[in-house]
């Protein structure tokens, strides 16, 4: 199923809505209106331009299960102000209308020659905070961003557009993503829903992890590798 919102939020709201039922879809897949269009421009798959956002929606099963499941979430959609909800005809619309996911980050990566995107995830019941969260961001720093996530899980990628020979939009990029983090850590969230810390996400370790965390971490470390000889300083210092 494909529900459209002419709010990003209403989209969010919806969600978290579905997992409140007791509803446990297969895929919940949030798009914004950036991405819509790069991927309709990208895929051709017949997505509707005329909202803010949209929903993907999967339930499988037993086909008892799957309809009694259909039906609640349609109504949850439409009781938050969904548009329209198009349930596809068969199998070979369904598979299209899943590719529209597939194809977010292809499509996006069209439009800039640099893409930078990251994965913040938050408690679903904050998931409309965080929607307009990052669009504020965006706008403060003067930035373009395509946002997209696995929503079913709370998890969103915030997908900047730009070009890393621009030193000084590249600096607001880090700066936009330093409130992103934050915000997803005081709303309870995590720094990475799927992609790790790594280099990039390596200072923001200790506000989300805390001291005691950090010195288990530390310890478990130097147990395993007590010479430091596994990626020395990528994200500890050497022993």
């Amino acid at each position: 199923m494909v529900a459209t919102f002419e709010q990003m939020d209403r989209a969010a709201e919806t969600v978290s809505a579905i997992i409140a039922a007791q509803i446990i879809p297969c895929t919940l897949e949030f798009l914004d209106r950036t991405t819509i269009h790069c991927v309709e421009d990208f895929a051709k798959i017949g997505l509707p331009l005329d909202c803010e956002a949209l929903l993907l929606i999967e339930t499988d099963g037993h086909p008892a299960v799957v309809k009694e499941e259909a039906e609640k979430m349609e109504a949850i959609c439409r009781e938050h102000g969904c548009m329209e909800i198009r349930v596809a005809k068969d199998d070979t619309e369904a598979a299209k209308l899943a590719s529209a996911r597939r194809s977010a980050f292809s499509a996006l990566a069209r439009l800039s020659p640099t893409t930078i995107l990251e994965d913040a995830t938050v408690p679903r019941s904050e998931l409309g905070h965080m929607i307009r969260y990052v669009a504020a961001v965006a706008k403060k720093y003067q930035l373009k961003v395509g946002t997209f996530g696995h929503m079913g899980d709370g998890n969103l990628h915030p997908t900047f557009l730009t070009d890393e020979r621009n030193t000084d939009e590249m600096h607001r990029i880090e700066e936009a993503f330093e409130d992103i983090f934050k915000e997803a850590i005081r709303l309870g969230g995590t720094i990475t829903g799927e992609h790790g810390i790594g280099i990039a996400k390596k200072k923001f370790l200790p506000d989300f992890a805390g001291q005691t965390q950090m010195r288990i971490l530390k310890e478990v470390r130097n147990v395993l590798d007590p010479k430091g000889t596994l990626n020395p300083g990528k994200i500890f210092d050497p022993v």
